[in-house]
């Protein structure tokens, strides 16, 4: 006993030399992030990209606009490092133009489809009943409608600048967050926290605000984070189809559309915006999942 005895406190005082590190959910969140190596490698490639895209002014070696019909569709060399387009325009510069427009967008659009979807759900999931069974029926007959057609359409009664696409988009791609942020205040809204609030006499903004979506953000911010993707993708296809920013303003998807006819003939006037959108996407959904397996604490 007296041996046993002098090995448990041995033990002890072995263990009160250790140093216990608390650490917060969000250095939890980001370690958790910084192991997702493919979401760590897209979160700097995307960095960079809109970097460039966004210093384009700074680092364009030309005008976006500046046409020299002495270089009409001339391969990539030296001087034009991703070639000249059909009124030999130089690529590289477009691209980077075409980048901050294209971003833009889908950024302002899956923003503003993320705050509509978090109110329409927010308000389905808190209140209930009838509230519920209105908002969650207009969000069955939206999803009902096929989305791109209805942009198509909306976009071409439109004026086709970017303050235009952006509502257009946002306000067409809101239903999966409603559905998304209905489902998590089901979930939490009779848990202690909320029950509490209530019982200080908080109102249901206060509550639902204060309380309720900050417990829930992770959902949105994953959402928001996908989101962006499939806005630029949107954009993309209208302004293809001639619906999007009017040229000669540059973006992505009107590159694309300028490129369509010399396809065979000079694929790098499709290859490199097709690039451009295509590593865009993959780094938006790469980073999407690595926010999930960080900021999902049932993983």
């Amino acid at each position: 006993m007296a041996a046993s005895s002098t090995a448990r406190e041995s033990d002890i005082a072995g263990l009160e030399g250790i140093a216990v590190v608390q650490r917060s959910n969000g250095k939890i969140a980001w370690q958790k992030f910084m192991r997702h190596r493919l979401a760590v490698v897209s979160a700097c490639i995307l960095v960079v990209l809109a970097l460039l895209c966004y210093l384009a002014p700074l680092i364009a070696p030309y005008d976006f606009d500046a046409i020299d019909l002495r270089n009409i569709r001339k391969p990539p060399t030296m001087t034009h490092i991703l070639g000249t387009d059909g009124l030999g325009r130089d690529l590289f510069t477009r691209l980077l133009f075409g980048g901050r427009i294209s971003i833009t967008i889908g950024l302002s659009a899956a923003l503003l489809g993320t705050l509509l979807g978090t109110l329409v759900g927010a308000c389905a999931g808190f209140y209930g009943r009838s509230v519920d069974n209105l908002l969650m029926r207009l969000t069955d007959l939206a999803y009902s409608i096929p989305t791109l057609p209805l942009i198509i359409v909306v976009g071409a009664l439109a004026s086709g600048g970017g303050v235009s696409l952006v509502l257009i988009i946002g306000m067409l791609s809101w239903m999966t967050t409603a559905r998304v942020v209905r489902g998590s205040i089901l979930s939490v809204k009779e848990n202690e926290y909320v029950v509490a609030a209530r019982a200080l006499g908080f109102g249901d903004l206060h509550i639902i605000f204060r309380h309720i979506l900050p417990n829930i953000g992770n959902s949105i911010i994953i959402g928001t984070t996908l989101g962006v993707g499939n806005a630029i993708i949107v954009e993309s296809s209208l302004s293809f189809l001639g619906m999007g920013v009017s040229p000669p303003t540059p973006t992505w998807g009107n590159m694309l559309m300028d490129s369509q006819a010399t396809m065979s003939t000079e694929p790098w006037l499709t290859f490199f915006p097709g690039m451009a959108i295509l590593l865009t996407v993959l780094c938006v959904n790469f980073i999407g999942d690595g926010l999930q397996d960080a900021l999902d604490p049932t993983l």
